[in-house]
């Protein structure tokens, strides 16, 4: 079986929780570590629920381009952001 991570929002219109593939989530994470630091709490699930929506996709969008720009396209796609 596939493992999943949890975020935050998940059904119910937005209300409770979510999860995502632990591969997407870990890609996201590889962002947040660079951008901003290791935070161990976000993999063994003990802060609080894993990742917003905005976040991850502000993560995954980021990661798209080269490292050097990661912390200015989160930036970038979390201006804004309403999700």
């Amino acid at each position: 079986m596939n493992e999943v991570m949890p975020i935050q929002g998940g059904g119910n219109h937005g209300l409770g929780q979510g999860q995502v593939s632990k591969p997407v989530y870990m890609a996201a994470y590889e962002v947040y570590r660079s951008v901003f630091s290791e935070q161990q709490a976000l993999i063994t699930g003990n802060c609080r629920g894993g990742f917003g929506k905005a976040e991850l996709v502000a993560f995954l969008y980021a990661r798209s381009f080269p490292k050097a720009e990661w912390r200015e396209r989160v930036d970038e796609a979390l201006t804004g952001a309403r999700i």
